[in-house]
């Protein structure tokens, strides 16, 4: 039983939907209604069955945070997020505004606009420090100096010093709050084997404190998850699986018990 935020999307438009993208996707063309039955529910399926596309549209119709270059309603790479977004209905149980919409490969866009962040407000404590003078100046440069020091505990002083997979753990350990809802998509992409099992620790902390997860993955790591609902893009087709039904799993676990039988077909 989920009792976190989300309980189901659905699409259900009062007139035709057109006959392009993202609407042409064969999840989307599908799409009646899905229900969130667990805290954490992985998006699984091959490219272009349209997993990411449906996390990117509830992404924009439940209007979050956006840990990338820019937010979603101003990220021009997710203009037709937000016009499924716009035909999205999504029904709460508890409705939480805290949560963020995360795509791994925009980790580095994020790193990027925190550290300009820093530097506008580097700038502006150098600004205010020539234009006021006495307490004018103290109020002005204490207020900037204790951005930039709350932006500098939660990433560093250097956000992207470090390696994509300890930048992205570390992002996520900032920002993963309880009661939350949280939607990746492949957040596995630069993470070790090591360091996907450190995220699901992560993800189970963060649902024992009333969060949720909503996760497009390829994973077979992360979606071994047992108190995970497993959702299956497949043949135009959205169906509930368990961990052993997804065909990539299965051939991956071939794979690594035999891998010259594969190999030797290349």
């Amino acid at each position: 039983m989920n009792t976190s935020n989300l309980r189901s999307v659905s699409l259900q438009p009062l007139k035709p939907l057109p006959e392009r993208y993202p609407f042409s996707v064969p999840a989307v063309r599908v799409l009646k209604k899905i229900d969130f039955v667990s805290p954490v529910t992985f998006l699984l399926g091959e490219n272009g069955t349209g997993k990411s596309t449906l996390l990117e549209g509830i992404a924009a119709a439940a209007e979050l945070p956006c840990v990338g270059r820019a937010e979603v309603s101003r990220d021009s790479t997710l203009s037709a997020a937000r016009e499924l977004g716009g035909e999205l209905r999504l029904m709460w149980g508890r409705r939480s505004r805290r949560g963020f919409f995360m795509r791994a490969e925009d980790v580095a866009g994020f790193t990027l606009r925190m550290r300009a962040e820093q530097d506008d407000l580097r700038d502006a404590e150098e600004d205010f420090g020539r234009r006021f003078t006495g307490y004018a100046r103290e109020l002005a440069q204490g207020a900037v100096r204790g951005q930039r020091a709350a932006i500098e505990r939660r990433y560093g002083e250097n956000p992207d010093g470090r390696s994509h997979g300890e930048i992205f753990l570390g992002i996520l350990r900032s920002r993963l709050h309880p009661g939350g809802l949280f939607l990746m998509d492949e957040p596995e992409t630069p993470l070790s084997f090591s360091r996907q099992l450190a995220l699901l620790g992560m993800i189970r902390e963060t649902v024992a404190a009333g969060g949720q997860f909503i996760i497009a993955t390829h994973s077979p790591v992360l979606a071994a998850l047992p108190e995970a609902s497993l959702l299956y893009f497949r043949d135009g087709s959205i169906e509930r699986a368990a961990w052993d039904d997804i065909d990539n799993f299965s051939d991956m676990r071939r794979f690594l018990n035999g891998p010259e039988a594969f190999l030797r077909h290349l």
